[in-house]
This record gives C-alpha cells, structure tokens and sequence, in this order.
C-alpha cells in the first residue's frame, strides 16, 4: 500500500498538469496517514526535468515509480505550453475558467489548506508571461505560495474513480465493437467492392454563394437584446453533364460548427455532399466561432453567454427562413431547395445545436443538480453548466423542417439528460470517438444514443479517434486553440472518408427515401470502409437493449453516468 500511494501521489501530480499545468513554489506537501507528511522539493524536480538526474532525496519518490511513469512525468514537467498571457489571462478570468480552476484548487491548495485559486490562476498567468514560456516547471517558481498542499485524499479518490471509469468505457467500446460484428455475422453478405463507393464524389459540381444574415429581430426569441450578424456558404449543386439527372429541388444540409470552429471547419463534408445533389448551408455561428473566440482570447471580445445555448439553433431557424425567402424570390435559388426535407449536421457545441433543433429539450432539473456544485470528472460539464444562468423556461428551438440529425462528439448529457434527448423522434447517427476526452463517448454519445426515440438510429464508434478527429486540417480551416500534437489522434484521411460516406448514405435514405443507400447503414459496410488504427464501427437500434444493459451493470455505482467521464 506505501509503495501504491507514493505512485498514485506523483501519478497525480502528472495527471492534474496536463489539465491544469501547477505545481508548488517550493516544495509539493502531502499526509498520508498513518505515515505523516511528506514532500517533494522544486528544486529536485527542476533539477531531474532540465538534466535528468535524480538526487538522494527524489529517489525515495522515484525508485517507487516505474520507469515509463517517471519519464512521463519528466516529460509533462518539462513541456512548453504555446500560450500567451493575454491568453491565459482571459481564460482563467472567464466564467468556465474560474470554475474549474476552483475545482482544481480544492485538491491543489495553498500551505494553509485554502483553496489554491488565486495561486493557481496567477502562477499560470505569470509563467505565460516569462521568457521561459508556460512550462510546469516554471510555473511552480511562479506559484504564489511557499508551497502547494496536495489533498492527497480526494486526489486519490478522484483517480482511483477516473482509473475505474477509463476502464469501464474500455470494456463498453469493445462490447460495442462485438455488436457490431454481431450485426455484420447475422446480416445476408454484401459485396460492396460491386456497389457504387460513396466515399468518392458525386455526380454534381457545386457554386458556393457567400451572403451575410442580419438577423435584427432576435431580441423577444432569446430573451437578449443582441442582433445576430453572420456570414454563411451554400454549396448549390449542378449536374456535372446533361446524362445526370437534375434532382432539384435539392434537399438542404445545415452544418452547425463547434466552439472556436468555423464555418470552413467541414468544407470536406459540405462539398461531398453537394456532389451527391444536397444543398449544404454552412454558417458561421457570430459568437463562439473561430474569430470571435480569437478575440475573446486577446482581450477585446467577451466569452460567450449562458443565452448562447438558445441563440445557436436560432441562428439556423433565421438561416432556414432566409433560404425560403430566396427560394421564392432570388433568380440563384429560385425553386432549387426542399426545405421541408432539412438535414442537420453539428460538431460538438454544434451537436448540441443540432439537437436541440431536432427536439432536445433542457432538463433544468437535471442541470441543477449535476452543476451546484460540479464535481464532474467530465470536462464538458462545465460548458454545459451555463445554462444553470439561464431562466428555466420552454425556448423556441425545435424545427420542424428538420427531418434527419447528424452528430459528430455532440455535448448535451447535463443540458438535455435522460429526459430531455427522448423527446427527440427524428432519425438520429450518432457519432463518438473512443479517446475523446472533451466530450467523453460515453456520457455525450452512447448514453444518449440509447434514450433516443427513434427506432431509426445509429451510433457509429471510431476507436482511437479524438474530439478532433472529424475536424478538416485543410489551409482554409482555422484553429484558434493551440492543441498538442497528442491530442489530435492519428491521421485524418480515413476519418474524413468515414464522414463523407455515411453521410452521404444516411441523408439519402432519411431525406429522399432511397432504399438503395440503406445497406451503406449496416455494421457490415462500415466494417467494409474500416481502416486501422481508426476502426469504424455502427450498431442500430437493434443493439440498444443490449448496450443499456451493459452501462446498467458496468456504472451501477455511477448512477448520475453523465457527470463522469
């Protein structure tokens, strides 16, 4: 057990600097009954990240750690973080900024036993500002207290609960994964090299038209005074050659980005689908987008508001109602869009916008309790828990245009809950990636995936895959948040192929009922399509007994599943 402890100790400590990259100034202070205190001083750590060696008195603390753990640790300790102060200032400062970092304080705290919020939000600004850069080395020379206190107790409990909670989301990808081949063993055998391959283009080209939404009328629909400016792209298909035959009107595909994304963060997906004979809208969301969250991050923008979560699927209600208007009276679009047959797509922030549009409804219940306070080992919980600011009410958001929902890492297990994503009846392809640590698959994803209403619903699981895994790495994507190369999971290509034709097999079948794509919707195409390390796996509705059965028994000791990880 003393040989566990001193591991779990400076696993912990590696374990929180990736979150939140602070150590002590002097030395890192911790009790661990019945054996009394201890510590672990800077210097001997400085000395064992900058040269690797380690002294007499760090040895008693590394001999009891493996050696793959301790040249982790010295490798945490000794990254350089690129962010300025400006930066971190506006993020520590920031509504979400300062909750967690007051969650954080409670387990890092000052020599007193306070709570470590102002150490921790002042070292990290002051190091970012340093010529040596954010390092957690530097950091804790900046630290404003003699030392940091670790709360070795609920530090422990909380690993041990992560530990047990990465395990179990193991044990549900892999279970999935046996469905899916299930489903593959059990279906008639389908040679897909003799089918069209969806991956590839279409038999459309496309025009991008450009124009810009001013939304002025907002204030009495979100209860916000703000008018709503942006800028949006319709790809509008065109036969390639006159032996294609004109689909039009052409069904339309909305695509709702994520937080500090843009509008051309999915211009694969938009111009894939266009080649399939889909108008595809794609907006920039005015706050929360790539731009606007650059200036909030240097200082001269404000961070998004609780009222975000109701004006985001307003932005794509006023969108829809534009495309009306220019489908009635524009010569560009004049009879060239269905917008009784809407599809939507959306990416994290945005999958919830998607959501909510298709009938999501806020849980204030539910949002209550998992946010005051917030103890969630679930790092998205603390962008859900704005809409603890908002007044409980019944929003104007579902659409009833909207006719088929496409989610890629969608957030919505504290805003919607159990409850309010039953009441979504429309088909559903629910999209998690085994490694995402932002919006976990389990309580964003899968979770949800069973309480959804619909019998018409898929969940497709990418193994390895993170929260940016979807996302284009094209020149003409923009991203505003410096992202380790680690957490971008492997090379994209397949994903971005798994993306353009489920897609393109989903709206096909949902939007313009043709049967012929539904076997593209089966365990055993995506099996077909699946590329290593990034294996694809799907699972219908057919499996959701077996996968609540799974999560009944695995997280009967998590009974509020959406607050963990």
């Amino acid at each position: 057990m003393w040989k566990k402890a001193i591991i779990c100790c400076l696993g912990t400590i590696s374990s929180i600097s990736i979150a939140t990259p602070v150590l002590a100034a002097e030395k890192i202070e911790f009790n661990y009954p019945p054996f009394g205190d201890f510590d672990v001083s800077v210097k001997d750590l400085e000395l064992f990240v900058n040269e690797g060696k380690i002294t007499p008195d760090f040895a008693f603390y590394a001999n009891r750690t493996k050696p793959e753990q301790l040249a982790q640790l010295r490798g945490f300790l000794g990254t350089k973080f690129q962010i300025t102060p400006t930066v971190m200032s506006q993020f520590t400062y920031s509504p979400i900024g300062e909750k967690m970092l007051l969650r954080f304080g409670e387990i890092l705290q000052t020599r007193n036993r306070n709570n470590g919020f102002h150490a921790l939000r002042s070292a990290l600004i002051l190091s970012a500002a340093s010529p040596e850069g954010l390092t957690l080395i530097n950091i804790i020379k900046k630290y404003s207290s003699p030392s940091i206190r670790l709360n070795l107790s609920e530090t422990t409990q909380i690993m041990g609960q992560l530990s047990e909670l990465l395990q179990k989301r193991d044990i549900v990808v892999s279970q999935i994964q046996q469905l899916s081949n299930q489903e593959t063993a059990n279906s008639a055998t389908i040679d897909f090299t003799q089918k069209p391959d969806i991956r590839q283009p279409g038999d459309f080209q496309s025009n991008k038209f450009t124009f810009t939404l001013h939304d002025r009328d907002r204030d009495g629909k979100s209860k916000t005074v703000l008018e709503r400016k942006y800028d949006v792209d319709v790809y509008l298909p065109q036969p390639k050659s006159t032996t294609v035959k004109d689909s039009a009107p052409y069904p339309v595909i909305v695509i709702s980005h994520g937080l500090a994304e843009d509008r051309n963060t999915f211009v694969y997906l938009a111009q894939h689908l266009a080649s399939y004979g889909f108008a595809v809208a794609v907006l920039d969301h005015p706050v929360g987008n790539s731009q606007q969250f650059q200036q909030f991050l240097s200082g001269i923008a404000s961070p998004p508001q609780p009222i975000e979560l109701v004006d985001r699927p307003l932005d794509v209600k006023y969108l829809l109602d534009e495309l009306q208007n220019l489908n009635a009276t524009d010569a560009r679009f004049k009879n060239q869009l269905n917008l009784q047959q809407v599809g939507i797509i959306g990416h994290s922030l945005g999958g919830y916008t998607a959501l909510a549009l298709a009938g999501g409804t806020f849980d204030f219940e539910k949002i209550n309790q998992e946010c005051n306070p917030n103890r969630s080992l679930n790092i998205s919980t603390f962008l859900q828990c704005r809409a603890s600011d908002l007044p409980p009410d019944n929003y104007p958001i579902k659409d009833d245009r909207i006719k088929a929902v496409m989610v890629m890492n969608p957030v919505n297990s504290v805003l919607f809950g159990d409850k309010g994503v039953t009441t979504i009846q429309i088909p559903v392809m629910m999209v998690a990636a085994s490694q995402d640590i932002f919006t976990p698959a389990v309580p964003e994803q899968i979770r949800p995936f069973t309480k959804l209403s619909s019998q018409d619903k898929y969940l497709v699981l990418i193994e390895n895959a993170t929260h940016f895994s979807v996302q284009s790495d094209l020149p003409t994507s923009t991203s505003v948040i410096p992202v380790p190369q680690g957490l971008l999971g492997p090379d994209r290509k397949s994903v971005y192929s798994y993306m353009n034709a489920l897609g393109v097999a989903f709206f096909q079948t949902q939007l313009r009922n043709q049967s012929e794509y539904r076997p593209y919707l089966t365990a055993s195409y995506a099996q077909s399509i699946s590329q290593a390390p990034l294996n694809l796996s799907l699972v219908n509705s057919n499996s959701n007994e077996a996968i609540t059965q799974l999560l009944d028994k695995l997280y009967q000791n998590y009974p509020n599943i959406s607050n963990q990880n």
